[in-house]
């Protein structure tokens, strides 16, 4: 597919020398810096944490099924 992409005078001519350098082309090279980009993005959009209770086994069985709501409440309680 082909398209046009506006790029600053300064970045084309320092992708065709690197280009010429590596002996690609520009198209290899802007294919390749979009694929880098995409799978950086999708990557980082795809990072899970895993919650892992400090020296204990979890909630206590009083919040065990309580929302962030109720847990932030007893949280501050008494705080004002």
């Amino acid at each position: 597919m082909k398209t046009t992409v506006e790029l600053p005078a300064e970045l084309l001519e320092h992708s065709r020398q690197l280009a010429r350098r590596e002996g690609t082309t520009l198209k290899a090279l802007i294919e390749e810096g979009l694929r880098l980009a995409l799978r950086s993005r999708t990557q980082r959009s795809q990072v899970h944490l895993r919650v892992r209770p400090f020296k204990g086994n979890g909630l206590t069985a009083e919040f065990e099924d309580a929302g962030w709501n109720r847990i932030r409440e007893e949280i501050y309680r008494g705080r004002g």
